[in-house]
């Protein structure tokens, strides 16, 4: 597994597709949003600014990356290839999508840090860290499903489209009108309960056991994703 993660990590940093959209992208789009954090903060809150960007790093850093890997592995057959040696399934997907994940905690780590040292760090780090490992698990299950779906690198550019855009439009939603009406919607809605996790972390609010229930809505999100790619994936091109 691990000489599978090397050489996927060595991948990314030549392909620059990869690298402007998992890496150089979320980094800008955060940036621009830690810039202009007073006026975000005035409409919603830090937490909410704290949510979007953690949303916006994994939805084009990880989950878009994801399927566009795994599509294009598939392609080349590269998947096939990998599956006839003795690594076991789990293995292979865990080496090819393990460098990409760590990237993004590291990116979702330096980005909050530096937004917590310009506009005021979380009220609830172990919290913080949970609610992030939570978006991860979901956009990192989802991606598997959609990789399922997609049919070539190029395709990718479509079938991502519905959850990037979706989720960081629900992050949005939830970090700016918050829960109070709707809330059940709101939460059941694929990163919703996980951007208000997000904000009161920061922001502070309910207390810890509250919060963590907050969980439950992703957490199903990741069961449903991990159900859909066990029945979606494909380890060779359709024909």
């Amino acid at each position: 597994m691990l000489a599978i993660a090397l050489s996927e990590l060595i991948q990314i940093f030549r392909n620059r597709l990869v690298l402007v959209s998992s890496l150089i992208m979320p980094a800008a789009v955060s940036a621009f949003f830690i810039k202009q954090h007073e006026s975000f903060a005035e409409m919603a809150s830090l937490g909410y600014i704290a949510a979007v960007v953690v949303f916006t790093v994994g939805a084009f850093g990880l989950y878009t990356t994801v399927v566009t890997t795994l599509a294009s592995r598939r392609q080349n057959l590269f998947l096939k290839r990998l599956r006839s040696t003795a690594e076991s399934d789990a293995n292979i997907l865990s080496g090819l999508t393990l460098p990409v994940t760590l990237l993004t905690l590291v990116q979702a780590v330096v980005i909050l840090t530096v937004l917590g040292s310009v506009a005021g760090g979380p009220d609830n780090i172990a919290l913080l860290v949970v609610a992030v490992l939570a978006i991860v698990a979901m956009l990192l299950a989802l991606g598997l499903a959609t990789a399922g779906l997609t049919n070539s690198p190029e395709h990718a550019q479509v079938t991502t489209l519905p959850v990037s855009l979706g989720t960081i439009a629900v992050a949005s939603w939830v970090g700016i009108s918050g829960t109070e009406e709707m809330g059940t919607l709101k939460r059941l809605l694929p990163g919703g309960s996980a951007t208000e996790l997000v904000v009161e972390a920061w922001n502070g609010g309910q207390a810890v056991r509250d919060s963590l229930v907050l969980l439950a809505p992703t957490f199903a999100w990741v069961v449903v994703a991990v159900v859909l790619a066990l029945r979606l994936f494909r380890w060779e091109p359709r024909r």
